[in-house]
């Protein structure tokens, strides 16, 4: 049985004055079933682990860098994370894939240097308006899974969660319908056997992103493929994220 994710995305948002305010009036009832994650910025990683390392929630980074150590001003090594507590890290958002030009083969190097650091990748996959209308839907998807498991064992693959965000949808305001979002989960999960085994894929959790609401996120969890939620801006409102948690513990 895979438990529920629900990923909160800060992206370039939140002081850490801002953050610490945050944090600091945050609280959850703990639930087995539903795991909280929060994604905010590098700055703000320590006032994460001060405030919530005595509680059920995690946090994590939003990019990595996939060396170890070295002459690479402005970058994040894993160790780094790992030691500032991360459990997760998300890998190949497409912003960074479309605005700093991310390839595949890029995001397949910080999939692998995050496993290996003992922390969790959330792969990000999805396709733009234009490939969507083109029907090239698949094609995009399938060509970044299964870049980002090449050389993956069976088990590292199993590890992974893959978040499918409809880049058409991100900010939009626009979500994609839960059929819509179904279809394509499934689809990534056959993609994910074909590549790396049927264990990986009943095994690896998928999230949906793209204008994720406390009033859509019910809809979605309740499609058999779809794990839970990487939430963007809903997640900088305190009230409206745990409202999104509570719907998902429901």
């Amino acid at each position: 049985m895979r438990n529920i994710l629900i990923a909160g995305n800060w992206k370039m948002n939140m002081t850490v004055t801002e953050a610490a305010a945050f944090f600091k009036s945050f609280r959850i009832k703990k639930n087995d079933k539903v795991e909280l994650l929060f994604c905010p910025p590098y700055v703000d990683l320590p006032m994460a682990r001060f405030f919530l390392e005595n509680s059920s929630i995690r946090w994590g980074a939003q990019n990595v860098y996939p060396e170890e150590k070295g002459a690479f001003t402005g970058e994040i090594s894993p160790a780094m994370l790992k030691d500032l507590g991360c459990s997760y890290v998300i890998c190949g958002h497409s912003e960074r894939r479309q605005i700093l030009g991310e390839s595949d083969e890029f995001v397949a190097c910080k999939v692998k240097a995050v496993l290996a650091a003992g922390m969790v990748p959330i792969l990000c996959v999805g396709e733009t308006a234009e490939e969507r209308k083109l029907g090239q839907t698949e094609e995009r998807i399938g060509s970044e899974i299964r870049t980002a498991l090449f050389e993956l064992s069976e088990e590292d693959a199993a590890r992974l969660v893959i978040a499918y965000e409809p880049i058409w949808a991100i900010g939009s305001g626009t979500a994609a319908t839960p059929a819509d979002a179904e279809d394509i989960s499934s689809f990534i999960r056959k993609t994910v056997k074909a590549v790396a085994g049927k264990k990986a894929a009943e095994a690896v959790r998928i999230l949906y992103g793209g204008s994720v609401t406390d009033e859509n996120i019910g809809d979605f969890l309740k499609e058999k493929d779809i794990d839970g939620g990487l939430v963007g801006g809903a997640s900088l409102k305190a009230e409206t994220f745990l409202s999104i948690y509570k719907k998902a513990c429901e």
